[in-house]
């Protein structure tokens, strides 16, 4: 059989009738023959030794001939064979893109016939309602489709029509499903109007019907019908939608009120032979403000179970509907069962915190019938985390409420006092006995007390008055101190730093949000003094008493309060200054009418003195009344006494600037003095039911600087000049301890006229 390129020259009409092929198998044969011959020659001409010249000779002139055929037939290969060669691949590769293009035109007639008939069969399965069929003829007309876009020489036009089609029927088929799923599933919801739902009337009209339409009697699961929606959904890609629409309205009709109104109860009716409805309804008795942990997982349990067992027991793909829902829904329902629930069943008593093991336990209950359900896959949750996180969350909200607690009594008026006496106490609960290292420490505190006894009165808190509201911050500090004695470590430290924030923010707010009163009245003022020094001196031995009931670091000596003692000693006191200086500021400017006490045989003049000596002293009786029964008796004498000493002072200075005074004068100024001396002292009575006290009036140089000075200065004004050189003294008497020479010699140079006596007076006054 000739070969291909044989044939392909012989078609081409270059070649003679005897082809290539045969040639060359005669030339072989030619070759071999004349190999044979000259070997057989050479053998015998160097074998055999046999002359054979002529036979040479010949056998060379075959040899040429047979080397000449051998030329024309190469030349013959070389000028023609592989011209032609290239000539057939040409027209071979056009045959071969011909033959391409009629496969491509074969295949895309292919692809629309099964276009074509897919949609056939789905319209013919979507008149008999096999939606699950339709969906699958119009995923493989759609395929088809995309083959089609994907070859080159598809026609754009008919591309065009073919989508549009597939578009009118896709959205024919996604309208036929979502009619049947509102026939299958229907809400009857309230009319909002646009607004939102407050209460739980807003939410009683609320129904989820699921009807049994083509399912057979005593079927428990959802029926076909609703299987092959759901199915023909999750084909077209449309069920993911159409679930999160679903559970939308689920959570905020159904779900989230069940949990957010205790009223609230579901009421579940079997329809024979329609459907299954589901309901909220008021409970009647219910008064509750919340639901507890079981109310809420039973109500819910009771919506979920009927969804699973008529909706959502549908397989698609791999996954069930009640999985796809619970990704959906999850989140969302555990962080309101959470805030609105489980947030309030938190125990606000540490002696509760067992009992809440009952919650723990239900939410482990609830969480499990769900994942039966398969709502829930995972093992760990946020409700379940939240619920056994129960010490941590006790201590944040209880943290949390002695906070607004504490700023509540802050921000309550001060000037409701109670009476403190000086041997109180706090009223310090029964705690449990320490460890055996700490009885050690106190037993041998016990025995260096025993040795040397202290008195009654020492640490003890002076008599005073201080605010309702401090006392009941401080019994607040107290009970939470107890909550974290017998508590974990992290709920310990977290209530003991609640209390050290109590103090602090007292130390913070009161001075601010109380700021105007404490300047505009002297008695809060005298309270506030009194409220920091009442917490200093507890936080003292606060620390002492707790410490060693509380976990580590506390025990080691963590848990103290000393260091906030000067920061609450410093704000009481820089209060009462404040309000100290205002009434010097008031005592100043009442003096200020005085008119220096100068010229006081006039009328006018006197008047006006004697009005404002008159209400210093008014002034100084009216800070008496409100301070008397309020301040410690140390500090309501040093204070008066401070006042006072101000307000002498003052007339000291003033008296002392006087260059004349008349005879008249005198008497005037001994008149004005003498008044502050008889009642000055009578301020200097804290309590005046009890005499015992009179003792702070001989008391009143203690307290009063100026007031030995003052007394020097009324005997001067009415004295004659031998009387002042005798109290003089050469220097040595009363009135050089109170005045200097020079002062004095002012005072007789003012006091009398220039005469020889005063001249002697003067000399006498070194």
């Amino acid at each position: 059989m000739a070969s291909f390129v044989t044939e392909v020259l012989a078609s081409s009409g270059k070649l003679e009738k005897e082809d290539l092929s045969s040639k060359i198998s005669k030339m072989s044969r030619k070759v071999e023959d004349t190999k044979e011959e000259v070997c057989d020659m050479i053998n015998k001409k160097y074998g055999d030794f046999l002359p054979s010249l002529q036979g040479s000779e010949e056998l060379m002139v075959q040899v040429d001939e047979v080397s000449k055929e051998m030329d024309a037939l190469k030349n013959c290969i070389e000028n023609e064979v592989q011209q032609n060669i290239h000539v057939a691949m040409a027209e071979y590769a056009k045959l071969k893109q011909q033959l391409e293009k009629n496969t491509v035109i074969i295949t895309m007639l292919g692809h629309l016939k099964e276009f074509h008939n897919a949609m056939e069969e789905f319209s013919k399965a979507l008149l008999e309602k096999k939606y699950v069929e339709a969906a699958n003829q119009l995923g493989r007309a759609r395929a088809n489709m995309h083959s089609l876009k994907g070859l080159k020489s598809s026609q754009l036009p008919l591309l065009s029509a073919l989508s549009s089609e597939l578009t009118v029927q896709r959205e024919n088929l996604i309208y036929h499903l979502g009619d049947e799923w509102k026939r299958l599933v229907i809400w009857k919801l309230p009319s909002s109007k646009g607004k939102t739902f407050s209460d739980n009337f807003s939410f009683l009209k609320v129904e989820l019907n699921l009807t049994y339409v083509c399912s057979k009697d005593g079927e428990t699961k959802p029926p076909a019908l609703l299987c092959c929606v759901l199915q023909a959904l999750a084909i077209q890609g449309d069920l993911q939608n159409k679930i999160k629409l679903f559970s939308q309205v689920l959570l905020k009709n159904m779900l989230k009120p069940l949990v957010m109104f205790p009223s609230l109860s579901v009421r579940v009716t079997e329809q024979q032979g329609e459907g299954t409805i589901l309901a909220l309804q008021c409970l009647e008795n219910s008064k509750e403000e919340r639901s507890t942990p079981s109310q809420v997982y039973s109500k819910l349990l009771l919506v979920l179970q009927t969804l699973h067992s008529h909706l959502l027991d549908v397989s698609i793909g791999d996954k069930k509907l009640s999985a796809i829902l619970g990704e959906i829904i999850w989140t969302e329902i555990s962080q309101c069962i959470i805030h609105d629930c489980l947030l309030y069943s938190i125990p606000t008593n540490s002696s509760q915190l067992e009992k809440y093991n009952t919650v723990i336990r239900e939410t482990e209950e609830f969480e499990k019938s769900l994942k039966e359900m398969q709502y829930l896959q995972g093992d760990s949750t946020d409700l379940l985390k939240y619920a056994r996180d129960v010490n941590c969350h006790f201590a944040s909200k209880k943290c949390k409420d002695v906070i607004v607690a504490a700023r509540k009594l802050m921000t309550s008026k001060m000037h409701n006092t109670v009476k403190i006496a000086p041997q109180s106490k706090l009223r310090l609960p029964k705690l449990p006995a320490p460890s055996s290292a700490v009885k050690q420490e106190s037993t041998k505190e016990i025995t260096i007390e025993n040795a040397k006894q202290l008195s009654v009165w020492s640490l003890c808190l002076p008599a005073c008055r201080i605010s309702e509201s401090v006392q009941q911050l401080m019994e607040l500090a107290l009970n939470t101190l107890c909550e974290a004695v017998g508590s974990s470590t992290p709920c310990a430290l977290q209530l003991f730093f609640t209390v050290r924030n109590i103090f602090q923010l007292f130390h913070d707010v009161v001075p601010t949000y109380h700021k105007e009163n404490l300047l505009k009245f002297p008695h809060l003022a005298a309270i506030q003094h009194n409220n920091c020094m009442y917490l200093a001196h507890h936080l003292l031995t606060l620390g002492h008493h707790f410490g060693a009931h509380l976990p580590q670091p506390l025990s080691d000596g963590v848990a103290t309060f000393v260091d906030m003692v000067p920061g609450f000693r410093k704000l009481g006191a820089q209060c009462f200054l404040a309000q100290m200086n205002v009434q010097r500021a008031e005592l100043l400017e009442r003096l200020s009418t005085a008119h220096n006490f100068c010229n006081l045989d006039d009328e006018d003049n006197y008047i006006a003195a004697s009005k404002a000596v008159r209400q210093v002293i008014h002034q100084l009786k009216q800070l008496g009344t409100v301070w008397q029964d309020v301040l410690p008796v140390s500090i309501y004498c040093k204070a008066m006494g401070n006042l006072l000493n101000t307000a002498i002072t003052e007339v000291i200075a003033k008296i002392m600037m006087l260059e004349d005074i008349s005879s008249e004068d005198g008497e005037h100024l001994h008149t004005l003095c003498q008044t502050i001396i008889e009642e000055g002292p009578l301020v200097f009575i804290p309590l005046a039911e009890e005499n015992k006290n009179k003792k702070y009036q001989e008391e009143v140089p203690l307290y009063v600087k100026k007031w030995s000075t003052f007394k020097e200065l009324v005997i001067v004004l009415r004295a004659n000049l031998q009387e002042i050189v005798d109290r003089w003294a050469d220097g040595k008497g009363p009135l050089a301890v109170e005045f200097s020479s020079s002062e004095v010699k002012n005072l007789i140079r003012a006091l009398f006229q220039n005469t020889e006596r005063r001249a002697i007076a003067l000399t006498k006054i070194k």
